[in-house]
């Protein structure tokens, strides 16, 4: 082989992403799949299941992440995928599209009308992009304030910064999700609410086969691992 053939096939193979693009890209993804099944540091939904791998592994190539990053922030509620906010926000961050996610407060803290909204500043434009006011009152009127195992009533100010910044990332960045809820959304919802909620519109296109295996803490991560 001469050395420029070499180049090229070496920049090839730089170039390849594991995936559904072609049968290299899908074949890639299960030979680096094989690898993580094995590996004791991924979570036990991926332990020995090549199929969740395979799925993480695409997801990460859509979202340039790292893959063990989209493993260890990606459950399963009510039998679908959803993000941890906080992976949402670093993704959201590390896009290069926006400023760093920010939070104005309005209201006073203890009181319906205390609340949080998320705004950035769009590089391309130099736009402040403001979101969606969420306060006390409104969790209180949706039913998330009191659902069981909410964390609204023992950690409020985290909880209006998660979904102000969720709703913001979906209102202008919404490729980001991927069509998905985070975690602490869906446990704000019961799972009739959910099913009913979610539309083919705002559901991802792809099907996500990923298998729900019983993970190391199941009572945690059922009430929101997203925190």
């Amino acid at each position: 082989m001469t050395e420029k053939k070499e180049m090229q096939v070496a920049e090839k193979a730089i170039d390849l992403v594991p995936g559904f693009d072609s049968m290299q890209s899908f074949e890639f993804a299960l030979q680096a799949a094989n690898i993580l099944a094995k590996s004791s540091l991924v979570p036990k939904a991926y332990q020995n299941n090549i199929a969740n791998c395979v799925i993480a592994l695409n997801m990460a190539a859509r979202l340039k992440a790292d893959p063990l990053m989209v493993m260890q922030n990606l459950y399963i509620v009510y039998g679908r995928p959803s993000w941890s906010a906080q992976f949402l926000i670093a993704t959201f961050n590390m896009s290069g599209k926006f400023s760093a996610l920010r939070y104005e407060w309005v209201g006073k803290p203890g009181t319906d009308e205390w609340g949080c909204r998320a705004w950035a500043i769009e590089h391309a434009t130099g736009e402040r992009l403001e979101g969606a006011l969420v306060t006390i009152g409104m969790a209180k009127k949706e039913g998330w304030y009191g659902r069981d195992g909410s964390k609204w009533q023992t950690m409020p100010q985290q909880m209006l910064m998660y979904r102000a910044a969720t709703w913001f990332i979906r209102a202008y960045a919404p490729e980001l999700a991927m069509g998905m809820y985070t975690t602490d959304e869906v446990i704000d919802l019961t799972e009739d609410e959910y099913h009913v909620r979610e539309k083919p519109a705002e559901a991802n296109t792809e099907e996500l086969d990923i298998v729900e295996v019983e993970n190391e803490e199941p009572a945690e991560k059922e009430k929101g691992p997203g925190f």
